[in-house]
């Protein structure tokens, strides 16, 4: 194995054990393969080491679970599968990556057109932010600290879409969301309307909406891309700080508008919290340092610390990395939510495949 390969010198994060176990090539794709080590599989196996011991076809395979696997990680949910394979592939590569999983990070997907049958996040927001929990977690252990504040960030975006979830019947779906929010006694986007709290970009986003689900795939990926999260602020505004509510709210039963209301309060408080405003401190924020993980941490127990006063659970110990995360959205939703399993399983699958490639 060429030195400047030596796991010793790459990873010296790894356990002594991990380091002796490591003797071949194969064994280190495997062991980077367990460590979500993903794109650099896919670089070795193009090229490097143990690129020998794979057939053309092995390596195509491996590369495409190391494409879903990525995906997952780097929540490209965009790209998470289709009929067309999760990297574009035809079905028969495809197939690398086992059907269930393929079928689970779907459900974490947003619809790319009005009109697809499977409505993913549009439908339920639990699977992401069970596979945000999860992706949190992995990057902490890999001390991707920039990354976990982009998924704590990501997550705060429509944490006012989960806690509706139950009220509405879905997660805020413009196809479906007109027949909640439309009609009579309704100010959400309306413009005339001064006694509505809603901003301009707020009621903007809320006129969008009602229209979006009769366009065109163009018109639509560009509604989820620039205007979706604004709606997920328009309906927090709705439950949670709305003066004088209108049909929006007052048409839910009072079981439902008290969950969706005390859901928002903790969403909203969320979004404007320590731990958010420190994506700032990002590369791709408005400044050039990466947040320690000590930094992150006292930011999340600031803010743990506020959104406790709303809701207690926040501050049970969950056995998370950041301590009451998954507490917090389970609280948002009004229902378990806790971390997925499909990044690991993922990384198994791709040790699975080497290994059948070898032995």
């Amino acid at each position: 194995m060429p030195s400047f390969l030596r796991p010793d010198r790459l990873y010296r994060g790894w356990s002594r054990a991990t380091i002796l176990h490591v003797k071949t090539a194969h064994d280190l794709l495997v062991a980077l393969a367990r460590r979500y080590a993903f794109a650099d599989v896919a670089a070795l196996v193009s090229g490097g080491p143990g690129h020998d011991a794979l057939t053309a076809r092995s390596a195509v395979r491996v590369r495409e679970i190391c494409a879903f696997g990525q995906r997952l990680l780097d929540l490209d949910a965009e790209d998470f599968g289709g009929a067309d394979g999760p990297n574009g592939a035809n079905a028969e590569i495809a197939a690398a990556v086992p059907p269930d999983l393929r079928a689970r990070a779907l459900l974490c997907r947003m619809p790319q057109s009005p009109d697809e049958q499977v409505r993913g996040a549009l439908g339920s927001l639990q699977p992401a932010y069970a596979l945000m929990l999860e992706v949190v977690a992995a990057r902490w252990a890999r001390r991707e600290t920039a990354a976990v504040i982009a998924t704590v960030h990501l997550a705060s975006e429509y944490g006012p879409l989960l806690a509706w979830e139950r009220a509405l019947g879905h997660a805020g779906d413009p196809a479906r969301l007109p027949i909640a929010v439309g009609g009579a006694g309704s100010a959400w986007g309306d413009f005339d309307d001064a006694r509505c709290p809603h901003t301009k970009a707020e009621k903007s986003a809320a006129r969008h909406a009602l229209r979006v689900g009769q366009g065109d795939a163009v018109g639509w990926r560009a509604y989820l891309d620039r205007q979706h999260s604004y709606v997920a602020q328009a309906l927090g505004v709705c439950a949670a700080e709305c003066p004088r509510p209108c049909t929006v709210l007052t048409r839910l039963s009072t079981a439902d508008e008290e969950r969706a209301a005390a859901g928002c309060r903790l969403a909203l408080s969320y979004m404007d919290s320590a731990v958010v405003r420190l994506r700032h401190a990002s590369p791709i924020g408005h400044g050039f340092g990466v947040p320690s993980p000590a930094e992150v941490l006292e930011a999340w127990d600031r803010t743990r610390t506020s959104l406790g006063r709303l809701d207690e659970s926040v501050l049970a110990d969950d056995g998370f990395p950041l301590a009451g995360l998954s507490r917090l959205f389970t609280a948002i939703a009004g229902t378990p939510i806790r971390p997925d399993t499909l990044v690991a399983e993922a990384a198994g699958a791709l040790a699975a495949e080497l290994d059948a490639r070898v032995n």
